[in-house]
């Protein structure tokens, strides 16, 4: 039965996850029926729906998400991301952020004002795009959205132009009121003054274009500001340049009546208001060019990518844009030529540069079976591969879109700089209608035009836009730099956590070491061959590392294995399998004492073999004792000198691992790890950090295993191995994309030169403001002063941000 909504009642479709049965669909629709406003709730399992009539007086969306995120099932939200136009400083960010929070159905909307971009989840059953973006629209800004990319990319190259032929217009009229100006001063006297520029008409004439053309955009930013009850950067502007621009009209003007002198005017301040604006909009102009700076990570990225493909297709080889490849296309790479996606090799043999994905310079051999990434280079062979990954599922779409995501977010630090220029404007106002009175009526008494010039100094000097600046351009250029180094930041909020970071566990296989152990000791009580026939059969329904070691060592002897007719792997413990009949156990000592095997007199031995760095591995054939394997896993060549960075970072470094204790210390030994954890089991391995976290330390967790996805979760920050495991890539906050240890130490060293950055910024922007407030209110600084000190500080904060992306990591 469908629900439908009646008279002041509301109908809402909601999706929903997690549901596995229909009983399911009965637990959530009996949920919500019981909801007090709720008149009717219909679960569909097929299309894992619920579509519920509810009274929007008694119960919101809100409260239904609540209750079904209680009965252990989830809603589905959606993201959409915008390119915003028209906003001049981060109280316009601000209010679009609040603006869009407050439409139902938004979850959580984030404004960067440095990359002028907007993220919101958002449920589609209560709100559309069309919705936010009629919304920004109100808010007097306008929202496109990021799929209408190179739409976004041609206005901000749009607006640059526009700025730049505003800039010069307004320098080539203001240039002459700036002469005048400069000739009031006595120290001046001997500059030639043409008597044209001093006439108050010719004043007027000049100074009226710059603030009504050129400062159109700061008059129709306040409106929209005021309009909406917050004050910006516009405000501020507006207010200041207008105090002297009709001012001085107010004195040109009664010296017309007076019947004035044609060559002498009155002290006048057209070239205070036209300069102001013209250093306004110099300072935007150059906030903008260095802005466009700070996305080169991102832009040098997407250059990677092959443009297009050479497709087979009605056995005719066709050459196609690369986002027309589908999945199953066949495609074919040339050498010299870039993998167009992401695919497996079906024919050929050549060697592959994957420099830009794992840092190695030495190219990779590929033949068939072997997988390939978008935008490699083919070196020399001809390969025919098949497309597994095409469009935004490619290695390198999900690369620059965790860097777009991370320079879109919000750090935790920049929500101090939002709530201070959120109320600044309004304080400045205030601060500045008190200094006007001080000194009008008490330094200065009776002196209008003096009050008045130090009233429009505090206004310009106190535009928080550095402050808004601060910390997103330092968090746009620090984690691009860190991209570039193979290192992927999920957020604005991991970068920050990272410096933080005193504890640091690694995981050993595959992260610590290689993780592709070799078979090096056969010890069988009977025939060497039949031991081998049978333990690689076991083994090879395992899928752990040690397991695959020893069934390639085995196939290269040249020994055919039967098939398995049962198989059991058990965790920490090894693996039980039954083939021809027999039933073989394979793994540690506690194996052979859970199944009871007397394996004794194969402990020295094994215990010999451990010191010497190799994992042994004891075999029984039906609770017999029938010999033992090793392998060793040699560590990677950059592991010891990352250990070292570290501990010279003062971190402390920790191995963990499921292998016994000797093994683990061999390996801890050769790259200088003092404390190990050994002989942990894969859900232990959470434990073992919540353990540390209770110490009071900030704790790192680095692995690459789908055994490590909880603990990776469970650490202040998760560092996944980019060779690994996409689980483990997914659970992390950190992506290591080199599968180099190196790259633990580069982004540490990365998160404490951009948190340096930010408090950089922040001091200056905070401090900047809190000097020039007061000496711009005892009269030490003229309003075309605070104006180019005003522009100045923005570019600066920008351009020390951008020098995070020159910076170089140590021993690189």
């Amino acid at each position: 039965m469908e629900a439908t909504a009646t008279k002041g009642s509301k109908q809402v479709n909601l999706q929903i996850t997690g549901m596995t049965c229909a009983a399911c669909a009965i637990r959530i629709e009996k949920g919500l029926n019981k909801l007090d406003g709720v008149s009717a709730a219909n679960v569909n399992f097929a299309m894992e729906k619920a579509s519920v009539v509810y009274d929007p007086a008694k119960v919101s969306v809100t409260s239904l998400e609540e209750n079904i995120n209680k009965l252990g099932y989830g809603t589905a939200k959606e993201v959409v991301d915008f390119q915003l136009e028209g906003m001049t400083c981060a109280a316009c960010a601000n209010r679009i952020e609040k603006g869009l929070n407050k439409l139902p159905g938004v979850t959580n909307a984030t404004v960067n004002f440095a990359m002028e971009t907007a993220h919101v989840e958002y449920s589609p059953s209560e709100v559309s795009v069309s919705d936010m973006q009629k919304k920004v629209q109100q808010l007097g800004y306008k929202a496109i959205l990021k799929t209408d990319n190179a739409e976004a990319v041609d206005h901000r190259e749009k607006e640059v132009q526009n700025q730049k032929r505003k800039l010069l217009l307004s320098a080539i009229l203001s240039f002459p009121l700036l002469w005048s100006m400069v000739g009031h001063f006595s120290f001046t006297s001997w500059i030639y003054m043409p008597e044209i520029f001093m006439n108050p008409w010719v004043q007027l004439l000049l100074a009226t274009p710059v603030q009504f053309y050129v400062g159109k955009q700061f008059y129709v930013g306040a409106y929209k500001a005021l309009r909406n009850g917050s004050a910006n950067m516009d405000v501020l502007v507006s207010l200041g340049t207008s105090a002297a621009y009709f001012y001085s009209l107010y004195l040109t003007i009664v010296w017309f009546i007076d019947g004035g002198a044609v060559h002498h005017g009155p002290s006048l301040y057209y070239e205070t208001s036209a300069v102001l604006i013209t250093l306004v909009i110099m300072g935007k102009l150059f906030e903008s060019l260095a802005k466009g700076r700070s996305s080169e990570a991102i832009k040098s990225l997407m250059g990677l990518q092959a443009k297009t493909a050479l497709v087979m297709r009605n056995g005719q080889e066709l050459s196609i844009p690369v986002d027309e490849v589908i999945a199953g296309d066949i495609v074919l790479v040339r050498p010299g030529d870039k993998v167009p996606v992401d695919g497996e090799v079906m024919e050929g043999t050549s060697s592959v540069d994957e420099s830009m994905i794992t840092g190695e310079s030495i190219p990779v051999e590929k033949r068939s079976g072997d997988s390939v990434i978008g935008a490699t280079i083919n070196k020399n062979g001809m390969l025919k591969i098949k497309a597994t990954k095409v469009g935004k599922e490619t290695a390198l779409a999900q690369i620059i879109k965790v860097v777009e995501e991370a320079q879109g977010s919000k750090a935790p630090i920049q929500r101090v700089a939002d709530v201070i220029s959120g109320i600044f404007v309004p304080i400045v106002v205030g601060i500045a209608v008190v200094a006007f009175l001080v000194w009008y009526f008490f330094v200065t008494p009776g002196d209008f035009a003096e009050a008045l010039e130090k009233a429009i100094a505090i206004l310009v000097i106190a535009c928080p836009c550095a402050l808004g600046l601060a910390t997103p351009t330092s968090i746009m250029a620090g984690s691009g730099r860190a991209a570039e180094l193979g290192i992927l930041f999920k957020g604005g909020e991991h970068l920050e956590q990272t410096h933080k970071i005193d504890a640091i566990i690694l995981d050993k296989t595959g992260t610590v070491t290689k993780g592709k152990p070799e078979l090096t000791d056969v010890l069988a009580a009977g025939n060497v061959e039949d031991f081998l026939k049978l333990v690689g059969a076991a083994e090879k329904n395992s899928e752990h590392p040690l397991a695959e070691a020893i069934v390639a060592g085995i196939q290269e002897k040249g020994i055919s294995m039967p098939g398995t007719e049962a198989f059991e792997a058990i965790p920490g413990f090894g693996i039980k399998a039954v083939v021809e009949g027999k039933e073989l156990l394979v793994g540690t000592r506690r194996l052979m004492e859970k199944f009871g095997v007397d394996a004794k007199q194969a402990y020295e031995t094994m215990s010999r073999l451990e010191e010497d760095g190799k994992t042994a591995m004891l075999v029984a054939i039906d609770n017999r004792y029938a010999g033992m394997v090793a392998v060793a896993d040699t560590i990677k060549e950059t592991s010891k000198a990352a250990v070292n960075r570290l501990k010279e970072m003062g971190i402390q470094v920790i191995m963990i691992t499921g292998d016994n204790k000797r093994t683990a210390n061999a390996i801890a030994a050769q790259v200088g790890i003092d404390h190990v954890l050994a002989e942990v089991l894969p859900e232990g391995k959470a434990e073992e950090v919540k353990k540390l976290q209770a110490q009071g330390k900030k704790v790192a967790m680095v692995g690459d295993g789908i055994n490590d996805a909880p603990a990776l979760a469970t650490a202040d920050i998760g560092m996944a191995i980019g060779t690994g495991t996409d689980v483990a890539m997914e659970a992390a906050d950190v992506t290591l994309m080199r599968g180099d240890l190196s790259s633990i130490p580069d982004a540490i060293f990365m998160s404490r030169k951009t948190m340096s950055n930010i408090k950089q910024n922040l001091f200056w922007a905070l401090g900047y403001n809190t000097l020039g407030i007061p000496i711009a209110a005892i009269g030490l600084l003229a309003p075309w002063v605070a104006g180019a000190a005003m522009a100045l500080s923005s570019v600066s904060v920008v351009l020390n941000a951008l020098r995070l992306q020159r910076v170089r990591v140590p021993h690189k």
